[in-house]
């Protein structure tokens, strides 16, 4: 028999927005060399790759903030949904849940309510 899995950890947290700004400005050192060297053998490509990275870099700058506040609203969203199914379940089943523990409600509502996630015996 196989020992049982343990928990995943937590998500790491990154700065993301520093990593496209290192990103970005690797493209504008190499738009820089490629300025003051010249390109190979006259091709001007090298310069648009150059600034093509530099303006998805920026766009990422831009971007990334404004994702990740969505991601947490969402979140925050998701867990007063579930809060609120919690304490509708408790108001409703009343004596029902007499030796229920909170977490055994909030166990329960977010397995009800998430048909994403479904276990094994479920399918």
């Amino acid at each position: 028999m196989t020992p049982p899995r343990r928990p995943d950890p937590p998500p790491m947290r990154t700065n993301d927005v520093r990593v496209a700004l290192a990103g970005t400005a690797a493209w504008a050192v190499a738009l820089v060399v490629l300025l003051i060297t010249g390109t190979p053998s006259g091709d001007r490509w090298w310069l648009w790759v150059c600034v093509t990275g530099i303006v998805t870099g920026l766009f990422g700058v831009w971007y990334i903030p404004r994702l990740q506040a969505g991601r947490e609203r969402q979140e925050a969203a998701r867990a007063a949904r579930r809060d609120a199914a919690v304490e509708d379940a408790v108001q409703v089943s009343g004596a029902g849940t007499a030796g229920a523990t909170r977490q055994d409600l909030v166990a329960e509502t977010s397995a009800a309510s998430d048909p994403a996630e479904t276990s094994d015996a479920d399918v």
